[in-house]
């Protein structure tokens, strides 16, 4: 699992065996001790292209807004981390907030 960015009290990670999905996402863990389940699962593209939705939350509106404008934000970065952990690469974590 590659670690990509912090945000607030929120990491964003990619899973190496997502390489099979069929549109790029990051996975949203809240950051408090032991992390088990993710709390949302954000698509970053559609074809390609950047698209940034919500494919799966629990969280509140107010947070998956602050998390998609984040992502929006920072897209290439992210975008060349889930390249780099699906490589089998070392990622780089960024605070993004």
């Amino acid at each position: 699992m590659g670690q990509l960015a912090f945000l607030k009290t929120f990491i964003l990670v990619s899973i190496p065996v997502d390489i099979r999905d069929n549109r790029r996402h990051v996975h949203v863990f809240r950051q408090n001790g032991r992390r088990q389940h993710s709390v949302a699962k954000i698509w970053i593209e559609k074809d390609g292209e950047p698209c940034v939705e919500i494919a799966e939350s629990t969280l509140s509106p107010k947070e998956n807004k602050m998390l998609t404008d984040a992502i929006t934000a920072h897209w290439d970065f992210i975008n060349n981390q889930i390249t780099r952990c699906f490589n089998g690469e070392r990622t780089v974590s960024k605070n993004i907030g």
